[in-house]
C-alpha cells in the first residue's frame, strides 16, 4: 500500500516562495507517474507539475511553468514541487499523488494514490 505525506505547506506573502514535499513509503511500481495537484474552494482540482519515471521526464503546464518545478530525491522516495513568485490565486490545498503507470496530469482519476494534502496560503 502507497502511502503519501505531504508538508512544507504554510503562509507566504505574493512573490515568495515554498518548498512543499511528499514523503513515500510502500511504492515498488517501476513505471509511475508522480504528480502535485492544487484545489481551492470551490475550484476543479487541478495538475500543477507531473513527474514520470524513467526517461519520462517532468511536465508543468503554461499556467505555473517558469514558477514551479518539480523534482524527486529517488534515494530518500521525496518528492518536491519547488514554487517561486507565489501570487494569491496559488493558494489552495496542495496534493501529491501516484499513478501506476503513465498517467496525463489533467486526469486526476488516473491517479491512485493520495496524500492528505497541505495548505498553501498567499496573501497580497
Amino acid at each position: 500500500q502507497v502511502q503519501l505525506v505531504e508538508s512544507g505547506g504554510g503562509s507566504v506573502q505574493a512573490g515568495g516562495s515554498l518548498r512543499l514535499s511528499c514523503a513515500a513509503s510502500g511504492h515498488t511500481y517501476n513505471t509511475y507517474s508522480m504528480a502535485w495537484f492544487r484545489q481551492a474552494p470551490g475550484k476543479e482540482r487541478e495538475g500543477v507539475a507531473a513527474l514520470y519515471s524513467g526517461a519520462s521526464g517532468t511536465y508543468v503546464p503554461d499556467s505555473v511553468k517558469g514558477r514551479f518545478t518539480i523534482s524527486q530525491d529517488s534515494a530518500n522516495n521525496t518528492l518536491y514541487l519547488r514554487m517561486n513568485s507565489l501570487k494569491p490565486e496559488d493558494t489552495a490545498m496542495y496534493y501529491c499523488a501516484v499513478a501506476v503507470g503513465w498517467a496525463p496530469l489533467n486526469r486526476h482519476d488516473e491517479f491512485k494514490y493520495w496524500g492528505q494534502g497541505t495548505q498553501v496560503t498567499v496573501s497580497s
